[in-house]
């Protein structure tokens, strides 16, 4: 998007950073620049960062002590250990012979590692005690969540509704949806991916049959055992 500062049309770069890592911000055609008097960098448009003249040293804000770095050079700017408040726009405003201007819109997200999965309780107790249950699913980041029901039977589990996902205004999505057998919850952004996956065996009843036929088994053996005892002691007597 163009911008128009004192009748200056400038372009805004958009830029996604790791919370945690850095950014470096580079100054336009500041090779061509001659003669210049001095360079602000400023963030969202009232903040200064750093002011500097040719011939001094370059001043910093106290607040950005030891996380900026500027080069006299080419009127970069470095900023380290960026976090979500770090997030806004950043705009250099290099004086001489003309003046020239840069804008960037930084944007902090954090790394999709933060993503959480979540099965309802209620859900799991249900589909563990019964042949066939409704288990809602809840994928959710820092910003974000979304939820899906799964209908389980003793085999298998099916996705009611097909599959759901969700983008955030930020740009980062939230997928959940049913590969061979495994519920899977996937999250993006602009700087990192990450999923998770749970097997549906997990919940579905599938021995159900067969701890019926174990607890029959032991009845069945057990009224044996009893018979066999009391013809014993019948025969003592």
């Amino acid at each position: 998007p163009l911008m128009n500062h004192d009748k200056l049309q400038v372009a805004v770069t958009p830029v996604f950073v790791q919370k945690g890592n850095y950014v470096l911000l580079n100054v336009m055609k500041a090779d061509v620049l001659q003669d210049v008097f001095s360079v602000v960098w400023k963030f969202n448009k009232k903040d200064v960062l750093v002011r500097f003249s040719p011939g001094r040293e370059p001043t910093v804000s106290p607040a950005y002590t030891g996380r900026v770095e500027f080069s006299v050079n080419d009127y970069s700017l470095k900023v380290k250990n960026l976090q979500e408040a770090d997030s806004g726009v950043y705009t250099a405003r290099v004086t001489g012979d003309i003046q020239e201007q840069t804008e960037y819109n930084i944007t902090v997200q954090v790394s999709a590692v933060m993503f959480l999965k979540h099965f309802t309780q209620t859900s799991i107790l249900r589909c563990r005690s019964s042949d066939s249950c409704n288990l809602t699913v809840t994928c959710s980041t820092q910003d974000s969540h979304i939820s899906s029901t799964f209908r389980c039977d003793t085999k298998t589990c099916s996705q009611e509704g097909g599959e759901q996902s969700e983008v955030t205004t930020s740009g980062a999505s939230l997928h959940v949806y049913l590969v061979d057998g495994s519920i899977i919850c996937n999250h993006s952004n602009q700087v990192s991916w990450t999923k998770d996956i749970e097997m549906t065996e997990h919940f579905c009843p599938q021995h159900a049959g067969e701890i019926v036929f174990s607890v029959g088994l032991i009845i069945m053996v057990s009224a044996v055992i009893s018979v066999h005892i009391m013809e014993k002691l019948k025969k003592h007597k």
